[in-house]
């Protein structure tokens, strides 16, 4: 029987189009470096601009504002460090919370240690910043707000508007850095009306593959660069730029814009449905009710986290506990701790993350596995 993966979250297999995309990239006469003045290289750069082009049109910004990066956490890493480094009078202070991100977060620490004043906004219940401390806290020395569209543990969705409407009437000099890495392919993703002033993607995320991210960096914008050399990518990313990793990136990006909203419709139905299962199984939904609905966290009673997603693995069914990036720490999830949820709960939770390629089989077989992993593992229920 056919694996379930349900941690999409953490990645997502590259689809069809893209693995056809690389192999025919691979194959073509346009590995040739996009610096090179010779006709390989000229060719080389054009499909790369081509590739700029098509994900500005799809992102709607210019494409002079889209740099190809590694990953989020590089694109995270160069919006903040490269606003702060580059905007010395801009003030003092950041403004996060503590749900973000570890790339976020750690940029933070970092920038805390070099005399920044970090301020991180309490959330609620439902993993939203409280935006009474956060109109509180905007000042005249607020440089910059970082935050998530996204969260990818709880699915948990950013009150954007709300958080710009407050900024404008505090501090209009103030920029946005946003985390887009969930959100994309999900929710419009649409730059020029969002108004963020910074955003970072990752390809992994959309089916593409590990190794391609992007930035985007506003034209009113200016920033240092965190890689330096040849001056690639107008001098923001040095380095000989992966014309594959691009295509690779550009089509999924297409992928998932065009295939947004039936994707979101998949992802509700098997959301709605395991929330019923679940609940009436006695598990807690730590997910917000307005979450996301490609994101569903769970805590299941009698079993920890761990414990769980390897009674699921038997099954051939894959979950996440925490966030990929900080789950062989072993440590309880801290945004579920940051929202209230309670430690034995948080120690008991999994998330489980779809995609637009699973389907409501896949979530019965699901509940079913979970009635026989309770009636195999604890006496009671």
């Amino acid at each position: 029987m056919k694996m379930i993966y349900f941690d999409n979250s953490a990645t997502t297999a590259p689809s069809r189009k893209v693995i056809d995309a690389v192999n025919a990239s691979l194959d073509s006469d346009l590995f040739g470096n996009p610096g090179s003045l010779h006709k390989l290289g000229v060719n080389a750069s054009a499909e790369y601009d081509k590739c700029l082009n098509e994900c500005a049109g799809a992102l709607g910004c210019g494409k002079d504002e889209l740099y190809f990066t590694s990953c989020g956490t590089e694109s995270a890493n160069t919006a903040i460090q490269g606003y702060m480094s580059h905007n010395k009078r801009a003030g003092r202070k950041i403004i996060s919370t503590e749900t973000e991100h570890k790339c976020t977060l750690e940029v933070l620490k970092k920038l805390e240690g070099h005399g920044f004043d970090i301020v991180y906004i309490p959330v609620d219940k439902d993993g939203k910043p409280k935006l009474d401390i956060l109109e509180q806290e905007i000042d005249e020395d607020t440089a910059l707000l970082c935050f998530t569209h996204v969260n990818n543990e709880t699915g948990s969705i950013l009150p954007l508007d709300e958080i710009l409407e407050i900024k404008n009437r505090k501090n209009r000099n103030t920029k946005i850095y946003l985390d887009c890495v969930q959100s994309l392919g999900k929710l419009p993703v649409d730059l020029r009306k969002m108004n963020v002033d910074m955003a970072a993607f990752s390809g992994h995320k959309i089916h593409s593959l590990k190794g391609v991210g992007m930035l985007y960096v506003n034209k009113n914008t200016r920033i240092d660069p965190f890689i330096l050399g040849g001056g690639q990518q107008n001098g923001m990313r040095s380095g000989t730029q992966s014309l594959v990793l691009a295509q690779a990136f550009t089509e999924a990006l297409k992928e998932a814009v065009s295939h947004r909203e039936e994707s979101y419709g998949n992802a509700l139905k098997i959301n709605a449905y395991l929330r019923e299962e679940l609940a009436s199984r006695n598990a807690v939904i730590n997910s917000p009710d307005d979450a996301l609905p490609f994101v569903l966290n769970v805590a299941f009673e009698g079993f920890q986290s761990e414990t769980m997603l390897h009674c699921l693995e038997m099954y051939d069914i894959f979950v996440s506990t925490v966030s990929a990036c900080s789950s062989k720490s072993k440590k309880v999830s801290y945004v579920l701790l940051a929202m209230g949820i309670g430690r034995e709960i948080a120690n008991n939770s999994v998330r489980l993350s779809f995609s637009r390629y699973n389907t409501i089989e896949e979530a019965e077989r699901f509940i079913k596995a979970i009635d026989e992993i309770y009636d195999r593992f604890l006496v009671k229920r």
